[in-house]
C-alpha cells in the first residue's frame, strides 16, 4: 500500500477487499486505516485487519473444526476477539460447488430459517469494534504437542527483518504432534555468509513473543513453491516435504497443516 501510495496524488486512498471465488467481497479496508493503525498491530502478531464487513454479509467466528458441520447453531459461535473459523452469509455467496458434493458439504451450513453459511477456508476474528482480522488458512495451521499455531501472525512477526523477503510457517512430524518450522526467503541481495546472523536474529526477534517463542528451527530457501496463478499463494505442502527431508523426517505435513492446491516447483537452497 505504501509503495503504491507513491505512485497516487496525494489524498489519494487504495482499497483493499477481502473475500473468495465463493463470496466476494466480505469485507473491505482503506490504506489510511491500515498504514495509521493496523499494521503497527500486524507487525506484532495479531493479524492482518481486512476491515468491517461490507452490509450485505453476516460475518460470524466459529470454532475450528475440520469436519462438516449440518446445521448452524449459535452454541458454534466464539467470542470476540479468540480465532476460528471465519464464516459469512450474504446474496454473493454461493450456494454448492457444481457437482462436488463432499466438498459442498465440507464449506457449507444451513440454518434453521432456509439460509446458508459459507466456510471461508479461513481463520481470524472479530475486533471490538466489529472489524474482521485474516490468520490465515485453517488448513495452514501448525499443531504442536500444546497449541496451535496460525501462520499469518507468527509469520508477520519475522518478517519485520530488513533482510526477510517473506516467511511460511510449516509443520513437520514430530512425535504426537508437529515441530513448527519457518522456512525463510532472503532479500537477494543478501548474502549466503549472513544466514548466520539473521537466523540468530530471527530467533531474538520469535523469542520476544509468546505465539512464536516456541518456534527454534528456521530454514533457508532460495524460493519458495507458489501457485501458478498467486505469487503470494506459497505452496506449503510442497515446502512441508521439503522441510521435512531437510530435518530428516519422514513424511511432510499432517492433513490439516497445510494448505491444497496445484503448486509450481520451487529452487531449494
Amino acid at each position: 500500500m505504501a509503495r503504491f501510495l507513491e505512485m497516487l496524488p496525494d489524498g489519494a486512498e487504495v482499497l483493499t477487499p477481502y473475500g473468495a471465488t465463493e463470496c466476494l467481497p466480505v469485507s473491505c479496508i482503506s490504506s489510511s486505516e491500515v498504514l495509521s493503525e493496523t499494521a503497527e498491530h500486524t507487525n506484532a502478531g495479531a493479524g492482518v485487519c481486512v476491515g468491517m464487513p461490507v452490509p450485505s454479509i453476516d460475518a460470524r467466528i466459529i470454532g475450528v473444526d475440520d469436519g462438516p458441520i449440518e446445521h448452524w447453531d449459535p452454541g458454534l459461535e466464539l467470542p470476540r476477539g479468540e480465532i476460528g473459523e471465519i464464516t459469512v452469509r450474504g446474496p454473493q455467496a454461493t450456494k454448492a460447488y457444481y457437482n462436488r458434493p463432499k466438498e459442498t458439504a465440507l464449506a457449507k451450513i444451513h440454518d434453521s430459517r432456509g439460509g446458508l453459511w459459507h466456510r471461508m477456508g479461513d481463520v481470524g476474528y472479530l475486533d471490538e469494534r466489529g472489524r474482521l482480522w485474516y490468520c490465515g488458512r485453517k488448513a495452514d495451521r501448525v499443531r504442536t504437542a500444546k497449541e496451535t499455531l496460525y501462520s499469518v501472525p507468527c509469520e508477520a512477526i519475522f518478517d519485520t527483518h530488513a533482510k526477510v523477503r517473506r516467511t511460511a510457517l510449516v509443520g513437520v512430524p514430530s512425535g504426537e504432534g508437529q515441530e513448527p518450522v519457518l522456512c525463510v526467503e532472503l532479500l537477494p541481495e543478501t548474502a549466503r555468509a549472513e544466514r548466520s546472523a539473521v537466523e540468530s536474529e530471527l530467533l531474538d526477534l520469535g523469542g520476544r513473543s509468546a505465539q512464536t517463542r516456541d518456534i527454534r528451527t528456521v530454514l533457508f530457501h532460495r524460493g519458495f513453491p507458489v501457485d501458478i496463478r498467486h505469487n503470494a499463494k506459497i505452496g506449503r505442502p510442497e515446502l512441508a516435504r521439503w522441510a521435512a527431508r531437510r530435518l530428516g523426517r519422514r513424511g511432510g505435513a499432517k492433513p490439516g497443516s497445510a494448505s491444497s492446491g496445484r503448486n509450481s516447483s520451487g529452487r531449494n537452497s
